[in-house]
């Protein structure tokens, strides 16, 4: 077999790009010190090479300000405002390597959100590029993935409105998806003004590749895995081209994967096509297409035609257990390379039973994977096979495995279904009934789903390939685990953070790691409650100490009011007999009233101390609610008792009156 190599046009450096590293190494000629805002190209060979030269990276605008004497240099991405803000008012040397096409796009934003106009930016909204657009912005613009969201978008906000819009792209915005945007646009708003900001070199580098990419076998994409335009470049080579590998450099290439690719390739020739990002300098290009026809001259001395032709006629059968090498996959599927003459699919339901997870979750191009096949169709050249069956084969022998060893597995809950809830481990589906699913059973098994879990096999049905689980039984174990502990450790007066879990009538109950204590009412506050939600409620977590253990009854009494806030403490420090108080009335007896003097202290006025005239009900004379003024006659603070007399007070301030009077 013959092997041929194709470099695609417009592959490597852009104009922004070069412009932008030129700049770099123009300043360094200089003698001087160089800072780039941000990696100045996604190229890990690039940065790496340039950190060698003494080239820092200030990655925000915190590390900018901390700079004294280096040149900073603004990466091809460009910046935000606030950036050139930032060096403008340090009064900081730089160098503005913003692309050209980015600028164009910075000042027809900056223009048309002055304008009134709404902005629509296309293109991924953590890239530094977009970011640094969307600053220029003078209102706050809606940045969008892709031409779906578009749809949505404009169809909510804009259809029949006569708001007026601009969409605009991120340079290397995939040129394909960007045609589906204007013609979106054009169908559900009309009026939209559209600019075509993608890259002309963007649009060429794509268009280039993708002529290549129909007709390839292989296509090999050069380039920073974090570079935009050579992922885009990337997902555009895969819409034609079955087997595609994205590498930084001749080291990422993966040979046993190519090579299954050459000895199962039919056809006289083999093509390989290569494309590289704006960010692959011309060496590397080079190094990865002088490695690949090395290694493609080595396959082909070794190559039998004949050979690989009658070993793809061998014979696949329904039930067989293959290996293959996994040579795309899209949204829908995995494509797999059998060793056949057949193409196998994997379809997203036989990778995988998690609904959450897409093909690119579960394989990648270049996986050798073990199959199950389901259907072989040799008029068409297909097979069907099956990744979770053998998932679930080697899954449930290791279940088995854990049910003989009683050991605890781990996994996440997947979904609710009738009576339980359902958990995958290692491809194998194992039912957790709901009454082992939870430590108590009011609680919700919804708020389970998604959460990793640690559980252990209770049932086994080998003939059925049915597993039962119980995640209870490794609650209680820890729970009596941690019980253990906390007995052998624990002492009173120890302080304790701890979540409420739940309240009663005579205190609140504090989960402290594995056990429960509780607080009584009477130590949750030292004024009067009548529940204990007028202090706390199921979910704060509070501070407790440990007022006594009895660990017979296993039971925890705990404490929370603190001995500095108790009120009579501050009352002995602050009143003394004879003080004069302004009290507020809290209830009526027979005998007298109550008056708070301060919070959680209340003092006595005798019936006999209500006036200087004789009182029959004091009702007569006083009312819950008043607020009156009285001396201290009493205290008691180990009785915690305390008199106070209206009367005393009247009688000292009527023996004052007489005194001045007398004095005159």
């Amino acid at each position: 077999m013959k092997a041929e190599i194709i470099v695609a046009e417009n592959s490597g450096f852009c104009f922004g790009v070069d412009r932008a590293v030129k700049i770099v190494y123009n300043i360094l000629r200089e003698g001087k010190k160089v800072v780039t805002y941000g990696e100045i190209i996604h190229n890990r060979d690039v940065t790496e090479e340039l950190a060698a030269k003494g080239v820092r990276i200030a990655d925000t605008p915190e590390e900018l300000s901390a700079l004294t004497e280096e040149t900073v240099v603004i990466r091809s991405h460009g910046a935000g405002k606030d950036i050139f803000r930032l060096l403008e008012e340090k009064g900081m040397e730089y160098r503005d390597g913003t692309c050209p096409f980015v600028r164009r796009i910075q000042k027809i934003v900056e223009e048309k959100s002055a304008a009134g106009y709404d902005i629509i930016i296309m293109g991924d909204e953590n890239h530094p590029e977009v970011r640094g657009i969307a600053s220029y912005c003078h209102n706050i613009p809606k940045i969008l993935k892709d031409d779906t969201l578009l749809y949505s978008y404009l169809k909510k906000f804009y259809k029949n409105s006569e708001k007026k819009v601009a969409i605009v792209a991120q340079t290397t915005y995939n040129i394909n998806i960007w045609d589906k945007c204007t013609r979106t646009a054009k169908e559900i708003c009309p009026g939209a003004e559209i600019i075509n900001t993608v890259c002309s070199a963007t649009s060429d580098r794509q268009e280039a590749a993708a002529r290549l990419a129909r007709t390839a076998d292989l296509m090999v994409i050069v380039g920073g895995k974090h570079s935009s335009n050579t992922v885009k470049l990337a997902e555009v080579c895969g819409e034609y081209c079955k087997a595609c590998v994205h590498v930084e450099n001749a080291g990422g290439l993966d040979f046993r994967y190519i090579e299954s690719l050459v000895r199962n390739n039919v056809r006289e020739k083999f093509i390989v096509g290569i494309t590289a990002g704006a960010s692959a300098p011309a060496h590397i290009i080079k190094e990865v297409t002088n490695q690949m026809s090395e290694k493609l001259q080595n396959m082909e001395e070794d190559f039998n035609f004949e050979e690989a032709l009658d070993a793809s006629f061998k014979k696949i059968y329904t039930g067989q257990r293959v290996k293959g090498y996994i040579t795309a996959v899209n949204d829908a599927e995995a494509i797999v390379d059998v060793g056949t003459k057949h193409t196998g699919y994997v379809s997203l339901d036989e990778l995988t039973d998690d609904p959450s997870l897409k093909p690119a979750d579960v394989v990648k191009p270049g996986d050798e994977v073990e199959l199950i096949v389901i259907k072989v169709n040799d008029a068409e050249g297909i097979v069907t096979l099956s990744k979770k069956k053998v998932d679930a084969m080697i899954g449930f022998d290791k279940i088995v495995k854990a049910k003989e060893e009683d050991a605890v597995l781990e996994g996440t809950v997947s979904s609710v279904v009738k009576g339980g809830v359902i958990i995958f481990y290692e491809g194998t589906r194992v039912f957790i009934p709901a009454s082992q699913a939870t430590a108590r059973r009011d609680e919700k098994l919804e708020e389970l789903v998604k959460k990793t879990v640690k559980f252990k096999i209770i049932e086994v049905n080998e003939q059925r390939g049915k597993a039962v689980g119980s995640i209870r039984i490794v609650l209680n174990a820890e729970k009596d685990a941690a019980k253990a502990k906390f007995w052998d450790t624990v002492q009173i007066g120890d302080v304790f953070k701890g979540e409420v879990k739940s309240l009663t009538n005579y205190g609140a109950f504090v989960d402290l790691g594995g056990i429960d204590g509780m607080v009584h009412i009477s130590e949750l506050s030292w004024n009067r409650i009548k529940h204990p939600s007028e202090v706390v409620k199921a979910g704060d977590v509070i501070e407790v100490y440990v007022k006594d253990l009895d660990k017979e009854a296993d039971r925890i009494s705990l404490g929370y009011k603190k001995t500095e806030d108790n009120p009579w403490v501050k009352f002995d420090e602050n009143y003394s007999v004879g003080d004069v108080v302004k009290a507020k009335v809290v209830s009526i007896t027979p005998f007298g009233a109550f008056a708070q003097i301060v919070p959680g202290i209340d003092g006595l006025i005798h019936i006999s101390q209500l006036a200087e005239n004789r009182v029959a009900n004091v009702k007569d004379v006083l009312s819950i609610g008043d607020e009156v003024e009285a001396k201290i006659t009493e205290i008691d603070i180990e009785k915690k008792r305390i008199s106070i007399s209206i009367r005393a007070l009247i009688e000292e301030q009527g023996g004052a009156a007489e005194s001045g009077e007398a004095s005159e």
